[in-house]
């Protein structure tokens, strides 16, 4: 027998087929489907401005996903925002006398801007963990890995489009996708759905998508000033903080002043904001003061810390030295239980998407546009390129390595299907591709540790593969659910495959100088001499074979950014992967081999004040680019405290026997109180908001099911996402302009105004007055969620 995909092109099957899909009775045929543009309509799609426009956008939320990575581990879709604020753009300029872009130039634009936010996680995750090495994260490096890891995902989706996008329509959801999918056809112009033969009287909903996109860009201007002006005026507390003393000496509680935080907290909703907060509790609220307690009375440094007594330690200098570990030892195991838990489906996703792929190559011939995929050549083309431009490139540390090869390729394939077989069956926020990542360094180090390639050489091939890999799977989720829009709007496959490529590549390529950019940003050069966190004793030189790296020749570097003018001197780049007299990490020397500077980074590192002044700089904690730095130095270099990390492992397995999601609750252990915070403040506002609708007459008849997909495109969620992109590209610029020392050195001074005379930013009530601008966001975001103020309509549902 046969059955119709789209309703045009048969494809011969037998019962097990049938059987496997869930279709029990072999003379009951998959229902015809119809796309809202018929497939047999014409009507622009790849066009020059919607893939320009679309590109941008994808660069914007990659750098705005880019800096909430660093920031606490998480991104959110960009696809939904980026496609309405291309609606939004295209009303206004058809009001100017332009051309309004149809529904599938619309569809161009999300697919080219949602690359972005995927190769931004991809790069996030794994890239910066060079860094916390001790290594350089060289421009090149990046660029390439970003590139070849967007561009292999994508490519090696494409084969897999029928298989999991048609054959498995109606029974993998995608729901990120399918949501996109009615937001563009309630949007859809005249011109569209008169092609669409859908009634052009129904113009209400287009007004109403051209709302939505008001209030995200509502949301985006709030983000942006207020954290822009609080970032350079110093107008209010950016860490409003309490900390007790005895008898609960070192507990303390703090929130951040960031708009972006909050607005994850409402997409990502009360449930998993609990749950992160939870872990922030134990960190600041148990385990740091537990220590203080036991450990003030210790008269010696308690290892791994080198330099300061206990009794003597800060809550910030508790977390780094002790707490940091627990929660990497905690993110790691609940990365690995997850994967766990998931390999039952991964591998009946793994067997389900081979044996679809090998079931509808037939599809291929004479196939209709709606079916009409890049060329097999092209794909399998592209493939080899990009392969032997991995093997080839000096930067990634492959070259001529057949064994990292091979490696890529198998898991590249094997992730790569599994994320976007997951990706239709739980969506993009639940895709496990962090637990991908360790798996993927985990066997990568194994393998490595078998053959004796455990020098620090090996460390960057090793996040090399594991950084492709990342990105590659990260992609592949992302290009599903795009072509998933683009399979319920009726697009040309190829054309969303062309604009997703030219987005992925457009990102991966700004995308590295971003985070080295922001990396130099909070970069501070700590002196050695006379410096109490320094033991070196005296006479101390390095050899001159610390300095050489890889068997080049010596490195030599000077101060960047504000310190520069400071001290224009010339030094030799030693990099110590110990803590032996000091902090790990990249060190300036003189020409005799005494240490002068540590190069502290901004990403991860532990000096957020600038030498001799009071002026901050910003840092980034990485927490999963630290969980894979963890994996590789505890496999290839033993370097691990393993006490601390296997505490974090059976903090993460108690919480799975009782029952709790271990890994969004050992990401909380990680990261600082002050970022889970605002994130359970955006959760709380949305469980409000949501008991709101949930108690309205038309809402009581609901699933649970059809009230998420609801609330997920309220008007609470595009203001979250109008938060985020504001603040965290304000975030970005605000790390650009520290690169220039005269710029820092004004910024300093508004900070030392801000010091003496505002009494919101510094004082004895600063930390409460702290609060009122945050109530007033979070109020705000309340009432828009209630729609009482920013009024748009629900979007409307779109017409098959």
């Amino acid at each position: 027998m046969a059955i119709k995909v789209d309703g045009i092109k048969e494809i011969p099957v037998g019962k097990k087929d049938l059987d496997r899909v869930g279709i029990i009775n072999e003379n009951i045929a998959l229902a015809a489907f119809r796309p809202f543009i018929p497939a047999n309509a014409r009507l622009r799609e790849l066009s020059l401005l919607p893939l320009i426009v679309g590109t941008l956008l994808g660069i914007v939320f990659g750098a705005s996903s880019l800096y909430l990575v660093l920031k606490v581990g998480l991104t959110v879709s960009a696809s939904i925002p980026v496609a309405v604020i291309s609606i939004t753009i295209f009303r206004v300029l058809s009001k100017l006398g332009m051309r309004d872009a149809t529904v599938l130039e619309h569809n161009i634009v999300q697919t080219a801007g949602s690359a972005g936010e995927s190769i931004a996680f991809g790069i996030g995750v794994t890239m910066p963990a060079i860094l916390i090495l001790g290594f350089d994260l060289e421009l090149t490096r990046v660029m390439l890995v970003s590139v070849l890891g967007g561009l292999l995902g994508i490519l090696m989706m494409i084969p897999l489009r029928r298989a999991l996008i048609v054959a498995q329509h109606g029974i993998l959801k995608y729901p990120e996708g399918t949501a996109c999918a009615e937001v563009l056809k309630a949007g859809a112009s005249d011109e569209s759905r008169r092609t669409a033969l859908v009634n052009t009287r129904e113009t209400g909903a287009m007004d109403e998508a051209a709302a939505g996109g008001r209030t995200i860009i509502a949301g985006f201007g709030i983000g942006f000033l207020y954290y822009g002006i609080q970032e350079i005026w110093k107008t209010w507390k950016e860490y409003p903080t309490k900390v007790f003393g005895r008898p609960f000496e070192a507990a303390s509680i703090s929130i951040e002043n960031n708009p972006a935080l909050l607005g994850v907290g409402y997409i990502i909703g009360p449930r998993i904001a609990s749950i992160m907060v939870g872990g922030g509790v134990l960190s600041y609220l148990v385990l740091i003061p537990a220590i203080k307690y036991f450990g003030s009375g210790w008269t010696t440094p308690l290892a791994p810390e080198t330099a300061h007594l206990i009794k003597d330690m800060t809550v910030s200098q508790i977390q780094k030295a002790y707490v940091l570990y627990i929660g990497a030892g905690a993110v790691a195991a609940g990365g690995i239980i997850s994967l766990i838990r998931s390999l039952p489906v991964i591998w009946s996703g793994l067997k389900g998407g081979l044996a679809d792929l090998r079931a509808t190559k037939a599809a291929a011939a004479g196939a209709p546009r709606t079916d009409q995929d890049l060329s097999m050549k092209f794909v399998l083309g592209g493939i080899i390129a990009l392969l032997l431009a991995i093997m080839i490139a000096p930067q990634l540390n492959l070259r001529g390595n057949i064994l990292g090869a091979l490696l890529i390729v198998a898991f590249g394939f094997l992730f790569v299907t599994v994320s976007s077989r997951l990706t239709g069956e739980i969506g993009s926020s639940s895709n496990p591709i962090s637990g991908m990542t360790v798996a993927t360094l985990l066997l990568t180090c194994l393998v490595f540790l078998i053959i004796g390639w455990t020098a620090p050489p090996y460390f960057v091939t090793a996040l090399s593969i594991g950084g492709i890999v990342c990105i590659a799977a990260s992609n592949g989720g992302t290009t599903s659910q795009d072509l998933k829009t683009g399979f319920l709007v009726g697009s040309t496959p190829k054309f969303q495959q062309i604009a997703i490529l030219v987005g992925a590549l457009a990102s991966a390529l700004v995308l590295g100088p971003i985070l080295l950019a922001m990396n130099q940003s909070g970069t501070v050069y700590v002196p050695v001499a006379q410096n109490k966190d320094f033991s070196f004793p005296a006479g101390f030189h390095f050899t001159p074979d610390q300095y050489l790296k890889n068997g080049d020749q010596p490195k030599r570097d000077k101060l960047q950014g504000a310190e520069a003018a400071s001290d224009r001197n010339s030094y030799y780049v030693v990099h110590k992967t110990t803590t032996d007299y000091g902090p790990a990490g990249r060190y300036l020397v003189n020409d005799q081999g005494a240490p002068i500077y540590l190069a502290d980074p901004g990403i991860n590192g532990i000096y957020d004040k600038l030498p001799n002044s009071n002026q901050s700089v910003s840092k980034f904690t990485a927490p999963k680019a630290t969980l894979m730095s963890y994996i590789i130095k505890g496999i290839l270099g033993g370097e691990l405290p393993w006490g601390l990390v296997l505490l974090g492992v059976m903090t993460a397995i108690v919480l799975e026997l009782s029952g709790i999601p271990s890994l969004a609750f050992a990401v909380g252990m990680y990261l600082p109180l002050s970022s889970s915070s605002p994130i359970f403040l955006g959760g709380a506002v949305r469980w409000g908001v949501d008991r709101y609708l949930r108690a309205k007459s038309e809402n009581q008849r609901l699933t649970e099911e059809e009230m998420a997909a609801k609330t997920d495109q309220s008007p609470g969620v595009l203001l979250s996402s109008g938060y985020i992109a504001g603040a965290t590209l304000a975030g970005v610029i605000y790390s650009f302009l520290n690169l220039s020392g005269g710029v820092t050195a004004r910024l300093t001074g508004l900070e030392e105004w801000a010091t003496k005379k505002n009494p919101f930013f510094e004082g004895p009530y600063s930390d409460l007055l702290g609060l009122i601008p945050l109530a007033i966001l979070t109020i705000g975001l309340y009432l828009v969620g209630r729609e009482i103020l920013l009024k748009p309509k629900p979007y409307a549902q779109g017409t098959r």
